[in-house]
């Protein structure tokens, strides 16, 4: 959900339309309903959750998603809420019957449910808080008794029995109807680490049940630059800055469950090239719908180290009818859109082999004007293209799309499915499961094939390593970077490729390189560097480090033209740096970058007069628009909060423009 670009007044959002409150009271009232079996429990205990073959993980090969045996796969499926919002149960059970509606789903092809949630929930459900949930008892027999939790077991379960996968989407803070509108992760007493709490526990709960296949991080980080909190994107630890909150997320989440898909989606805005993130100028920045700015890619891509094959990138988007956007004047069609819009906000992750893309909202109202012509036109890029995908929504009570479903929470909307059915994987005129063993839509379905049926088997889980990369070498260094290269490794018979390879320096994992050569920068003059390298494949398994190489960097140029003072204030597990930048040289520095390294494995709070940046132990701070400009003799501070780990060692050289300092 979302708020479009620029305009604070007129704004739409996608509401969620009111429930009707007399549904719980008809609910005696009402028969069974049709589909509603009496195979299925009526016991108030929840059903227990069998987990499928471990072969149902998925990881990131390129731009595709593929199995454990390599062999791609497409994620077509749409979303359900419910559970993010007050009720804390998905929407439609006041009426509608849940195993009617699941095996609805996978019957008409969808093999991916996109569920949002909460973290004020999760972290509710971790404390033992559940509620009873409002569910229709006449149209849900077997759901007697059972609370919220148990609910969405029951659910995960019947996913499972009818070939659906499921991955989780941190839709709000809180519990609230309309607690996407707030434009961070974090709200009141949700802080980020409860966010990262929440996300811990739920990674816990499910890790060994495949049916969970991946999580959305948080929908749809916003918020103009003229606004009092708004999500950026860069390298930086800011508070706000959405892409260091989605890696250190990523990365909790990932040492508890590292098959897991991540699922990142975009921002807002981003500042146009040059242009610092505290510029006050509307036209310094480009804009996209909610979640669905994902320039930052190109300078700042996600970094997740070693589980980098499990990243995704996930932007929206929507059409007129949810918001006027400016590239909806005119004369626009699918070649003017795919040029301007999602060519170079998002698009170009796919075609440039980055990462898969999983548009993880797009939808609306069928017009048969404006919107219905851009919904065309993106069904089409999918289908062409097969991005990967997930329908807003399901729900027919989404004030401002509409719903897959109508009204009476049983019958479908015809024409918006015929829309949506081209992009929807099917092999023939069968539907495709992303579970090996079960068919979408059950094992008796006669919609839908498994997924070993559709791709001639799953083959062997591959469980072998690599070979360990041989021969690293380091070429010629600069004063700052150290470029390195080596020879390729190879996966074992029957494996199922290489997917790329990971740096170290020391014992930290500095970069990850798709071929056999990398380039470590942000290095320090006349410094020496050990260096090892680490294969990886698809199916995730990791070779042994290679041979280390160490290398020197070249000395920097001392040309005396700055000085440094470095101070610290030192308390309990943190400091407070500032840093006195004096231009010693005969003419004005036009623009100045300082660079550090941490010694003692201090890491970067919030801070302040300069655009901050770490990256391992070295450390980047680049002047801004008021004091870029330093004039001979002039001087200039700036400064840092810092965590400390006892001990709080000093740098022990900078530079400036790349040029070594000297220290005071």
């Amino acid at each position: 959900m979302f708020f479009p670009s620029w305009s604070s007044t007129g704004r739409r959002h996608r509401a969620v339309l009111p429930v009707v409150a007399a549904a719980a009271l008809l609910a005696g009232a009402l028969a069974p309903h049709p589909s509603a079996s009496a195979a299925e429990p009526t016991t108030a205990q929840a059903p227990t959750v069998q987990a499928a073959p471990a072969q149902d993980w998925l990881h990131a090969q390129g731009n595709k998603i593929v199995d454990g045996a390599g062999k791609e796969v497409w994620l077509t499926g749409a979303n359900w809420f419910g559970f993010n919002a007050s009720e804390r149960v998905l929407h439609g059970l006041w009426s509608g019957n849940l195993q009617q509606i699941t095996k609805s789903m996978a019957d008409r092809g969808i093999n991916v449910v996109r569920i949002p949630i909460s973290a004020q929930l999760l972290l509710e459900w971790s404390n033992g808080q559940t509620i009873m949930p409002n569910v229709n008892l006449a149209a849900n027999p077997d759901l007697a008794g059972l609370n919220n939790l148990q609910v969405f077991d029951r659910f995960l379960a019947l996913c499972e029995q009818y070939g659906l996968k499921v991955f989780l989407d941190l839709h709000s803070a809180e519990a609230d109807n309309s607690g996407h509108l707030y434009p961070l992760w974090y709200k009141g007493s949700i802080t980020t680490e409860s966010v990262y709490q929440a996300w811990s526990w739920v990674t816990t709960r499910y890790k060994t049940n495949d049916t969970i296949i991946g999580a959305d991080l948080k929908n749809e980080p916003h918020g103009q630059f003229s606004e009092a909190a708004f999500a950026k994107w860069d390298d930086s630890t800011d508070l706000t800055n959405f892409k260091y909150f989605a890696e250190t997320a990523a990365q909790r989440i990932l040492a508890i469950n590292p098959n897991l898909l991540i699922f990142v989606e975009g921002t807002e805005i981003y500042p146009k090239d040059g242009v610092s993130w505290t510029s006050q100028n509307k036209d310094d920045w480009y804009n996209n719908w909610w979640g669905g700015q994902l320039r930052g890619v190109a300078q700042h891509p996600i970094n997740l180290g070693q589980y980098q094959h499990q990243l995704v990138y996930s932007p929206h988007d929507y059409g007129p009818l949810v918001y006027e956007q400016p590239w909806f004047t005119g004369d626009w069609n699918r070649t003017t859109l795919e040029r301007d819009v999602w060519d170079p906000n998002w698009l170009y992750i796919h075609k440039q082999n980055i990462a898969p893309l999983l548009i993880g909202e797009w939808g609306g109202f069928l017009d048969g004007g404006r919107n219905q012509k851009w919904m065309t036109a993106l069904r089409d890029l999918i289908k062409e293209q097969h991005l990967h995908h997930t329908y807003w929504v399901l729900n027919p009570n989404s004030g401002d799309t509409g719903g897959l479903l109508n009204n009476d929470w049983a019958t479908w909307d015809e024409a918006k499915y015929a829309l949506l059915k081209p992009a929807l994987w099917a092999q023939g005129s069968k539907f495709v499961s992303l579970d090996h063993q079960v068919r979408l839509g059950g094992a008796d379905s006669t919609t839908g094939i498994s997924l070993s049926e559709a791709t001639g088997g799953s083959g062997p889980v591959d469980t072998t390593a690599p070979s360990t990369p041989t021969a690293l070498r380091a070429g010629t260094a600069s004063s700052t970077s150290i470029p390195l290269s080596w020879t390729a490794s190879t996966d074992n018979t029957g494996g199922s490729g290489i997917a790329g390879y990971e740096v170290y320096r020391g014992t930290t994992l500095v970069g990850t390189s798709a071929i056999t050569s990398y380039t470590a920068t942000g290095l320090t003059p006349s410094a020496t560097y050990s260096f090892t390298v680490r294969a990886r494949d698809v199916a995730g398994n990791v070779s042994a480090s290679s041979a280390a190489v160490t290398a020197t960097t070249a000395a920097g140029q001392a040309t005396g033209a700055c000085a440094i003072q470095y101070r610290t204030n030192d308390w309990n597990g943190g400091f407070t740096g500032t840093v006195r930048i004096t231009n010693t040289g005969t003419t004005v520095l036009a623009g100045w970058t300082l660079r550090f390294t941490f010694p003692a494995g201090q890491h970067l709070l919030d801070n302040w007069s300069a655009t901050w940046t770490q990256s391992g132990s070295t450390v980047s701070a680049t002047s801004l628009s008021w004091n870029s400009d330093l004039a001979p003799a002039a001087t200039i501070e700036i400064g840092f909060n810092a965590t400390s780990a006892g001990t709080n060692t000093a740098p022990a050289t900078f530079t400036l423009n790349n040029n070594l300092c000297t220290t005071t």
